[in-house]
């Protein structure tokens, strides 16, 4: 059975070299894309990229091959929003990890990007709470949908033939957790663009372990919305850390 619809059924499979492929078309220019959105202020065409993401999934896959990859009813809805509450944790625990290790230094991955936002010091003073459901609104669709019918979803079957799920998992969070790096770990102030080393990798390895959750909550629940509830759960938590402990 071919997973693509009849356009692309001659040119693509789920192999590595088509994971490959996807990895390097959405994170080289997203990498630049988000650089200078540190710079700026201005996340709207990351944005953009990830209603790229979600939109590649539905233009290349047929109906078999949308199921392939999970975008089915989840078969245990208890876990769904279990799952949920765990990435809000997750995203709470990098944020107390991030402060036990830097305190309110730059060195710390919120920080940084709390320091991101260009908001105003009136408004958030007094309207502290619209722009955190805002953020945290914007932060739990565009990315955890994007993100996960991408890595999750794509890049993750993409290698799952040739290494099997847990090393296709390995892989996708990798390349999940590198990209990352533009979000920290290659930072920009005054003096220009540094990496940070040792927070840097830090960071990425606490990416990487929140992807292998992704994946552990696809699992559990039979489906991509697992991941994506997880993913989401993780940006709520990471946004209500930045909006109430740092800015």
């Amino acid at each position: 059975m071919n997973h693509f619809r009849k356009p692309f059924q001659k040119y693509l499979h789920f192999n590595w070299q088509f994971g490959l492929f996807l990895i390097l078309l959405f994170g080289i220019p997203r990498f630049f894309i988000v650089l200078n959105a540190n710079i700026t202020g201005n996340y709207s065409f990351t944005s953009l990229l990830f209603v790229a993401m979600m939109l590649t999934l539905f233009i290349l896959l047929s109906k078999s091959g949308r199921k392939t990859i999970g975008l089915t009813k989840p078969t245990n809805y208890l876990w769904l929003g279990a799952v949920f509450i765990l990435g809000i944790v997750m995203g709470l625990i990098v944020y107390m990890l991030g402060y036990y290790l830097y305190g309110s230094t730059p060195n710390n991955w919120y920080v940084y990007i709390a320091d991101s936002y260009t908001l105003p010091a009136e408004a958030l003073a007094d309207q502290k709470m619209v722009y955190f459901i805002i953020f945290a609104l914007i932060g739990m669709t565009f990315s955890p949908i994007g993100e996960e019918l991408l890595y999750r979803g794509l890049i993750h079957q993409s290698f799952v033939k040739r290494f099997g799920e847990n090393y296709a998992s390995v892989f996708d969070s990798l390349a999940f957790a590198i990209v990352h790096i533009a979000h920290f770990g290659l930072i920009y102030t005054a003096m220009g663009w540094h990496f940070l080393y040792r927070p840097g990798l830090q960071w990425v390895a606490v990416t990487y372990f929140a992807a292998r959750l992704f994946y552990y909550s696809k699992k559990k629940t039979g489906s991509i919305y697992g991941a994506i509830a997880c993913h989401a759960g993780f940006n709520l938590g990471m946004t209500y850390a930045i909006f109430y402990y740092i800015l």
